[in-house]
């Protein structure tokens, strides 16, 4: 056992070295929702760690794990290349989204009581919160967040899992894409308020018409 062990201190470098890796991997999620990372433009691990105020280690870690999620592809000897995406690959993120989440909502719908829906208020208001805000990166982790304790209640962690990776990929904006308006931010969280108020009342129809609304609407 190391000494440091037996004194109770833990290792830090370790520690201290994911937890680098992590603020990086948020800071350059962020940035790819909110456009600072632009599709189809080349950035390096050095110039992006001196961004952040860190070694271009961690930056290259982050970004192996945004490669591995689809958002960039590593070019060697170059850096990362963030990726470009059509509209029909959006649609069809949409459309996929739908076909797993939609008859899952249905499903909780007629099942869970009034009260556990209660339970998600402070969830729909930190999306109003962010909307309110003109947050967009704030507002994509906020309605991933609602969207992830809603299907949670369902007890399937691999329906979580991949609806949840489907959801941050529909949120990375098309090329040349305008920044996301705020009163869009809005609307999309009144229809999580509205959902959640129609999922209390147990009143089916809306809830499945706003459901599918939410789908068709936009990719959030």
């Amino acid at each position: 056992m190391h000494d440091t062990a037996r004194a109770g201190i833990p290792e830090p470098r370790k520690v201290l070295r994911h937890s680098v890796r992590g603020q990086v991997l948020d800071a350059l999620r962020a940035a790819l929702v909110d456009g600072e990372l632009v599709p189809g433009e080349i950035y390096s691990g050095p110039a992006l760690g001196e961004r952040f105020g860190v070694s271009a280690t961690p930056v290259r870690e982050a970004m192996q794990q945004l490669a591995l999620e689809g958002a960039v592809e590593c070019l060697p000897n170059r850096g990362f290349r963030v990726v470009s995406r059509t509209p029909r690959e959006l649609a069809e993120l949409a459309e996929v989204r739908a076909l797993l989440e939609v008859p899952v909502m249905l499903r909780l719908a007629r099942a869970v009581p009034a009260a556990t829906w209660e339970a998600l208020r402070p969830a729909a208001a930190a999306t109003a919160e962010a909307a309110a805000r003109g947050d967009v990166p704030g507002y994509a982790e906020a309605d991933r967040a609602f969207h992830r304790e809603v299907l949670a209640l369902a007890g399937n962690a691999q329906l979580v899992a991949v609806a949840e990776e489907l959801h941050r990929r529909a949120q990375w904006p098309l090329p040349g894409a305008p920044r996301v308006r705020r009163a869009d931010l809005v609307a999309d969280a009144a229809e999580h308020s509205a959902l959640l108020e129609a999922l209390i009342a147990a009143d089916l129809p809306v809830v499945e018409s706003l459901i599918r609304e939410h789908f068709a609407g936009a990719p959030a």
